[in-house]
């Protein structure tokens, strides 16, 4: 038998509090099992799609987005095809965020550049 964990043992496992736990369960991103005592009961599979969840946040994903894959994910292997055009759809995003952060970098190389050298000009003088 798996690991079973409350919902305050998932807290501190995934760094979520226990409201937006509630609230992505709210959301239909959560779905755990309850006791005896209605109580919440997560998984070891719980833990891991959190995970998901935590990290695809952490691309800017919407949560929205993220519950249309969660959708997607729980119809099965027929909507792979969907979820990869979402898991692409967010990495496009990345990318051009990351060609804006390129280019704020390049600005300020260039400006170190210009200022090193004009130091570097006025100490021959």
């Amino acid at each position: 038998m798996s690991k079973t964990y409350k919902i305050a043992e998932i807290a501190t496992l995934t760094d979520l509090s226990i409201p937006t736990l509630r609230y992505y369960e709210a959301l239909g991103l959560l779905h755990p099992d309850r006791d005896s005592n209605n109580y919440r009961i997560f998984t070891d599979d719980d833990l891991r799609w959190i995970a998901f969840i935590k990290r695809a946040k952490a691309t800017g994903m919407t949560l929205s987005k993220i519950v249309d894959y969660s959708k997607l994910r729980e119809k099965g292997d027929s909507t792979v095809l969907e979820r990869i055009n979402i898991l692409a759809e967010q990495e496009m995003i990345l990318q051009i965020e990351l060609e804006k952060i390129q280019a704020h970098i390049n600005f300020l190389q260039n400006k170190k550049q210009f200022y090193t050298q004009f130091l570097e000009n006025h100490k021959t003088r």
